[in-house]
This record gives C-alpha cells, structure tokens and sequence, in this order.
C-alpha cells in the first residue's frame, strides 16, 4: 500500500526550517498542504524523531520553502543527515521573514509561519501553522514535484 502512496498522491518538495534561539535547522518534507483560506494555514507532517520536529514544538515557529526543479540537490542535503550531528546551513545564505525561521533565497517561495495547532497523526505530528509572511521569490520558476525516483 506504501509504494501505491508513493507513486500515486501528488506532493511538492519543500524545506521546512525552524530556529529556536541560536539553533536553526531544516528538513525536506513532501507531506505539507494549505489547511485554511481565513486565516491562511499550512500543515506539515513531521516524524516525531526528527530533529526539526523537537524545534518547531519547542520554537513554535516554521518556514516553509517551496523548492524548484532545479532544487533536488539542495532537497538531499536537507534530507539525508540529521540537523543534530551536522550544520546544514555550512556556506548556505538565508534569510528570515517574521518569525525568524530560515528563509532560503533560491526557494520558488516561502511561507513564514507561527505554530498555532499539533496533533497526532499515526507516527507523525501534523504541525498546523498560521502565515503571517509569504512570497514567491521567483515566479519564473516551477515547483518542484516529488517523484520517488529522484531521491531512492
């Protein structure tokens, strides 16, 4: 049934970033969706081992930044090591918006988000968060759309 999820739901590929204090951090998900209109809302499903997930429940704050199809590089470097043991921000420029999560320059855009719900989900949280800065930085561009392939 897995697999059938895998190929079959249609997702983009995104780096969700957090900071709390001095610690920022980001991951790559594909499991994020827009929740509301009124006021604007964003869920992201994060595994509760994750590091990021420790951070945004911690932090209460999350970014969302939407990749392009020229991103599958930076989507891996985000993906495959835990912000724990390493930097993953090491010669990467970022930004912030509001809430002082890292905003990547290169993204196709970003959502700036402040935590306003959490729930179970399985063996994920979904961390539900209300924007409250947004902007495509680069409309030229396409969103990147997972596809199993490019990262197994």
């Amino acid at each position: 049934m897995q697999e059938v999820a895998f190929m079959a739901l249609v997702h983009g590929v995104y780096v969700v970033t957090t900071r709390l204090d001095d610690k920022v951090n980001g991951m790559t998900a594909s499991w994020v969706s827009q929740v509301s209109l009124h006021p604007l809302m964003v869920m992201v499903s994060i595994a509760p081992p994750r590091y990021s997930h420790a951070l945004i429940k911690e932090s209460g704050v999350f970014a969302v930044n939407v990749l392009t199809g020229d991103h599958i590089d930076l989507a891996k470097r985000f993906g495959y090591k835990s912000g724990r043991s390493i930097d993953k921000f090491a010669g990467l420029n970022w930004t912030t918006a509001v809430t002082g999560a890292p905003i990547l320059p290169q993204a196709y855009a970003y959502l700036d988000l402040k935590l306003v719900h959490s729930f179970t989900a399985g063996d994920h949280t979904l961390f539900v968060g209300e924007a409250v800065a947004a902007k495509i930085l680069h409309p030229q561009s396409q969103p990147l759309i997972f596809k199993k392939t490019d990262f197994f």
